[in-house]
């Protein structure tokens, strides 16, 4: 299960408005058969994703490599798998969805595949998801459910939050000496991530100084997706018109120096650094950061005493990638 947990934590950010979730088979002889997660809304559940990896291993039947459907990958396994995953375990972050929107239902799959044993980290809390556990369970599968349960649930968090409420990040980058000021800090890998996200978020928030100074553009080129609305926090309203960010089509720049709009907005990311982090304290549920193994710039994180839990580290090509929460975190599973 932390190996799911962990392949899950690599796509935290860019599923909106699905659930981020990670998936284990394992053999009957203890082999692992794949390591998956949900990678975007719309593709293939993490399981579907494991099921495919799983079926090519045990068969080597790259016919299936050529799909990427999530309702013909359940097509061909069904009609393909000749009981291949017989004795074999599924360990997976959130309970297997019962419905079918825009991919078939996983635990109806799963059912029909003779697996022997589903490992289930988090419950599905989402109504019109829940139930796959019952439709597993009664087609005579093995299940055991809250397996790590607090950390599947923490990973789980903000699609929770996003159901009933909004989900705020705050995402910083620093150098070993905790500056963040001076230029590109992230590796190229990391920035291409961050405009992925910024593709999937309804609203950044930016303060107005960051804006005057760095006049930046706050899109998502790197990752070919939409740009954002924007926030800029500030008192004055006074900003020169040709900075990048207020020439990119189709989004909404509001100025204001308070955080009303946040109200109309489901996912939203705040990207600044210490003076932003005072002021977001209150409303921020996670944080990203990523720190990068250089040291330079002159202005760091100054007098911000606050202790924060990491729920998950990841490495790319240079940085440490770390998410966070604050230690009695409004959204606490």
């Amino acid at each position: 299960m932390r190996l799911a947990l962990d392949e899950a934590w690599k796509y935290q950010g860019l599923t909106y408005p699905n659930p981020a979730v990670g998936c284990v088979i394992i053999s009957e002889h203890n082999e692992i058969l794949a390591l998956e997660a949900h990678k975007y809304a719309g593709g293939p559940h993490a399981e579907v994703e494991a099921l495919k990896s799983a079926y090519f291993k045990l068969t080597a039947d790259n016919k299936i490599l050529e799909i990427n459907s999530s309702s013909q990958i359940h097509t061909y396994l069904l009609k393909n798998h000749n009981n291949c995953f017989k004795n074999a375990t599924i360990f997976t972050t959130l309970e297997p969805c019962a419905h079918v929107g825009k991919t078939p239902s996983c635990a109806a799959l799963i059912s029909m595949l003779k697996i022997k044993r589903v490992v289930v980290g988090f419950d599905d809390l989402n109504i019109e998801a829940s139930g796959g556990a019952e439709i597993i369970s009664q087609a005579g599968v093995e299940l055991k459910r809250d397996i790590l349960a607090k950390e599947c649930g923490e990973l789980t968090l903000p699609f929770n939050m996003w159901k009933k409420d909004r989900f705020v990040f705050f995402k910083w980058a620093q150098r070993l000496n905790g500056t963040t000021d001076n230029g590109v800090i992230s590796s190229e890998k990391s920035r291409r991530v961050v405009h992925a996200m910024r593709d999937v978020c309804d609203l950044l928030v930016i303060g107005g100084n960051t804006v005057r100074v760095d006049r930046p553009t706050l899109d998502a080129r790197l990752s070919g997706g939409r740009a954002p609305d924007i926030l800029i926090l500030s008192k004055s309203k006074v900003f020169d018109q040709n900075i990048p960010l207020f020439s990119v089509k189709d989004r909404k720049v509001t100025i204001s120096d308070n955080f009303s709009i946040l109200d109309n907005y489901k996912n939203i990311m705040i990207e600044g650094a210490d003076e932003m982090f005072r002021l977001t304290k209150g409303i921020v549920d996670y944080y990203l950061c990523f720190l990068s193994p250089n040291i330079g710039g002159s202005s760091s994180f100054r007098a911000i005493d606050e202790k924060l839990e990491i729920l998950n580290i990841q490495k790319d090509e240079q940085d440490i990638i770390m998410w966070m929460k604050q230690a009695n975190n409004r959204g606490n599973s």
